[in-house]
């Protein structure tokens, strides 16, 4: 989907009560630093606002195969279309990165968490928003989390493993059904609460959590070289000093 299908979307009721439910989940992640900067990777704009008052700089990055749209509107637009393999933007400079309606959607997904492990500071979190394969959002063509590749959380777990990142949390979220309908209206809260409690398994979406930690490297042992000992020593040799044999080869041979 495109990002005008995208933004179609969050503005019908369907999608206000979709973005409603990820904004309660992300509210209760501890707030970065006043510091910090901010980097919404796919379609995160919808959830950028709660992040841009507090922190030092908030980022939009739309892939170029999604489109791009001016965001903010009051401001100077904090937007780029970027290429998924080469983000514009030096190592480490990333304290928090959001990834909504990108991991699922991109062709080159290995690239894509090469270029977040680069950009993301060290002790620098990353937060995934993607469709579980289990549940009824992934089968869904008409809404966006329909799209792409859904994710188990196994697969999520071992996806954040394999690039390095180290897995906190993976929650379960959205357990609404993707249908579109006036009875749905204020009804998403209560969907949730039961949903957690009695089909986890088979929630919409999965929130994972994950850090970057950089492990500083040991110096190297030295290495303590091996001098072989016969024990027990060979018959004839008890008392032969071999420091001696090597001193004066010329004497023992004599003697010999």
């Amino acid at each position: 989907m495109d990002v005008i299908e995208l933004r179609q979307f969050y503005a019908s009721p369907l999608g206000r009560q979709v973005r409603r439910v990820i904004s309660r989940h992300l509210n209760a992640l501890p707030r970065p630093p006043a510091d910090a900067c901010v980097l919404g990777l796919g379609f995160a704009t919808p959830w950028l606002d709660a992040y841009r008052q507090h922190v030092r700089a908030t980022l939009a990055f739309m892939p170029a195969h999604q489109g791009a749209m001016i965001w903010p509107h009051e401001q100077p637009p904090a937007t780029a279309l970027v290429d998924e393999t080469a983000l514009p933007l030096p190592d480490s400079s990333i304290d928090l990165a959001l990834v909504v309606h990108a991991l699922e959607l991109t062709p080159v997904r290995e690239k894509l968490m090469g270029e977040l492990w680069r950009v993301v500071a060290p002790s620098g979190h990353v937060v995934f928003i993607v469709p579980n394969r289990s549940g009824l959002w992934a089968r869904a063509e008409r809404v966006p989390f329909g799209h792409g590749r859904p994710f188990s959380r196994r697969q999520l777990e071992q996806l954040l493993k394999d690039s390095m990142f180290t897995p906190t949390t993976i929650s379960p979220l959205l357990f609404m059904p993707p249908w579109r309908g006036r009875f749905l209206g204020g009804s998403a809260g209560t969907w949730e609460q039961v949903g957690k409690w009695l089909f986890p398994g088979f929630s919409g979406l999965l929130m994972a959590q994950a850090i970057k930690q950089v492990y500083a490297r040991r110096g190297e042992r030295q290495r303590v070289p091996l001098i072989p000992a016969l024990h027990p020593a060979p018959v004839g040799t008890v008392g032969l000093n071999m420091g001696d044999m090597g001193a004066h080869p010329a004497r023992h041979g004599s003697e010999t």
